[in-house]
């Protein structure tokens, strides 16, 4: 299967989010997509640039820089160069009134630029609309998916084990970690939605550094470096015997992610108390996948699952002490963090081939995050797993 986005697939994207956007705004003219994530999933370029919409009148991809490079991998109808907003705006007869952009990525300064040249009196968003057509994933971009789950299953149930060594850092274990994925085909960089967001390798720590408080809305937590790079992995904290060791990391294969976590436990199991701690998280992680199907409402998953959870459960479940997240999994695609979320307020039933990483976690003072995390697709028969079966807490002698 080639990397390069095939026009039938890109046509039937623009297809969907037109449909979409003349159902929610039935008097929408002008929509300008500027990211380059959703420029890449329209147009199957990441050019600096933009994409012009109009309703009727069909889309145009401006691009600055690189035009060669553009064309060269993207077959997309209609791409032209530009040297500013200038040169675009010459193009078009009138600017409607109101014009729909990416408020979530859209600087501000960015803003005042194009509003120079292209002088609607004001915007709408689109974030949402645009999240609503990447949620349902094509039979092409599920097979790099599942390229990227089988990847993620093989490093990190196979792989890691082998390098766990006594004395070695987090730092350590992150580098040699970075190496081993992108020999076995990971793409080298995981992206996030979430503004200003970077994650180095994946969020692993040994033991408590795993409920380490982080800005990262997740239930895990990470040392990291320093201040400067709360990411990667402390080389203070050192591997010992009797230790937690917590992998959360994203995957990516031609820009598409699986996500999942997996947990060992170095040179000597942990008390039974934690490892009946962990299969529960792993059985509601069964529980969530069962009810993945088509139809079902993500807000009634989440709440169905909490609960059935006791109180004592549910303290230091999804984070650890006041930092618990209020989502049991997430959508995932051309970014980790996608549309929707297994958490309370949405409320859109599930749409077959949607795809979410489900991880059901739990803090354990003393010890360490326990629980899994694993990636699937959605299917009239439950979700289907992409990333492997393997419980986690692998016994590393």
């Amino acid at each position: 299967m080639s990397d390069r986005i095939p026009a039938s697939e890109l046509e039937l994207r623009m297809s969907s989010f037109l449909q979409i956007m003349n159902q929610q705004y039935p008097d929408w003219r002008m929509a300008v997509v500027f990211s380059k994530i959703n420029l890449l999933y329209f147009t199957g370029s990441m050019p600096e640039g933009m994409l012009v919409v109009e309703r009727g009148n069909g889309a145009t991809l401006w691009v600055r820089r690189s035009f060669e490079r553009t064309l060269h991998e993207s077959e997309f109808a209609v791409i032209k160069p530009m040297s500013s907003y200038r040169d675009a705006a010459q193009t078009y007869a009138q600017i409607p009134a109101e014009v729909y952009l990416e408020t979530e990525f859209v600087p501000l300064a960015m803003f005042q630029r194009f509003q120079k040249h292209f002088s609607f009196a004001s915007y709408q968003s689109l974030d949402f609309q645009i999240a609503q057509t990447r949620s349902v994933k094509s039979l092409w971009e599920l097979g790099f998916m599942e390229k990227a789950g089988a990847i993620h299953q093989r490093v990190s149930e196979e792989l890691v084990p082998g390098l766990l060594r006594e004395g070695m850092t987090e730092a350590d274990l992150a580098a040699e970690l970075y190496h081993v994925m992108v020999k076995e085909g990971h793409q080298g960089i995981s992206r996030f939605a979430m503004f200003d967001t970077e994650m180095i390798v994946a969020q692993l720590g040994f033991g408590v550094s795993s409920l380490h408080p982080t800005n990262f809305d997740g239930p895990g937590g990470n040392r990291g470096l320093n201040a400067a790079v709360p990411t990667l992995g402390s080389r203070d904290r050192k591997l010992h015997k009797g230790d937690l060791v917590f992998v959360d990391m994203g995957l990516g294969v031609n820009g598409y992610h699986s996500d999942k976590t997996m947990t060992y436990m170095f040179g000597q199991s942990l008390p039974d108390e934690v490892i009946t701690i962990h299969q529960q998280c792993v059985d509601i992680q069964h529980r969530v996948a069962e009810m993945l199907v088509p139809g079902n409402v993500p807000e009634v998953i989440y709440e169905t699952i909490m609960a059935g959870l006791s109180d004592d459960f549910q303290k230091n479940f999804m984070g650890f002490g006041s930092r618990q997240v209020k989502f049991l999994g997430h959508g995932i695609g051309l970014t980790v963090d996608e549309y929707p979320v297994l958490a309370k307020g949405f409320k859109e039933p599930l749409k077959a081939n949607m795809v979410f990483a489900v991880e059901p976690k739990k803090g354990i003072e003393g010890i360490g995050m326990v629980g899994i995390e694993n990636t699937f697709i959605v299917t009239p028969e439950g979700g289907r797993c992409i990333t492997g079966t393997n419980p986690g807490l692998i016994l590393v002698e």
